[in-house]
């Protein structure tokens, strides 16, 4: 098997075994509508934080739950109701914090974008560092959060696709596929690249699924 086409077989083992995004894992139904552009925002919060991916996905999808899902339904909850849900989702260590920067948060995007993320692409007009700002902009959004927000939302905002940050070229990289990110992207078709970045990121995290790639690729 040639370089590139060893390279193909570990890109389509981990989209097979690994590639779910953390979006879809959160029960998350991504479309360019302000409602899962929300729920994907505060998910990407929660991933951002020192805590495991797996916490941080039941939390998001205990606020779901509570049928906080719109900016307006997170404004309007108490911070006891906030607390609570993640509290429920096993989001504890950061849980007081993460309720107020919720009900911030939310406020602050019905003040400047009437709850609507779309306003928020419009402006960046295409520029990635631009639309990270503005992400940065809402209280408990620091840089690892518009990462995150960048790589799964590329699927329905294509104007910011391949988004491969450094932890997805680090995931790259433990299993010796290319560090560039459009290198990288042509491994898999560009329906594809949210599902293979969130691979790449597990496989950063977690050394026994780059094993378990390798193992199925025949690496």
């Amino acid at each position: 098997m040639s370089p590139r086409g060893g390279q193909r077989a570990l890109a389509h083992a981990l989209l097979e075994r690994h590639g779910e995004t953390f979006a879809a894992q959160s029960g998350i139904r991504m479309g360019n509508t302000p409602q899962p552009l929300y729920q994907l925002l505060v998910l990407a919060g929660l991933l951002s934080a020192r805590i495991r991916a797996s916490v941080a996905v039941a939390a998001a999808r205990a606020l779901f739950d509570a049928g906080l899902r719109t900016p307006r339904r997170m404004a309007g909850a108490t911070w006891q109701q906030r607390v609570d849900a993640l509290g429920e989702g096993g989001y504890r260590r950061y849980d007081e914090r993460t309720a107020t920067q919720l009900g911030d948060g939310a406020t602050l995007l019905l003040d400047t974008y009437g709850g609507d993320l779309r306003r928020m692409r419009e402006a960046a007009d295409g520029d990635a560092t631009a639309l990270r700002r503005a992400l940065q902009e809402i209280p408990g959004m620091g840089p690892a959060g518009s990462h995150i927000f960048l790589r799964e939302v590329q699927g329905v905002w294509p104007e910011f696709a391949p988004y491969l940050d450094a932890k997805a070229v680090q995931g790259a990289e433990r299993l010796g596929l290319p560090g560039e990110s459009r290198q990288l992207a042509g491994l898999v078709g560009p329906d594809r690249t949210a599902a293979f970045a969130s691979g790449l990121v597990r496989a950063a995290l977690d050394r026994s699924v780059v094993e378990d790639v390798r193992t199925a690729a025949g690496a």
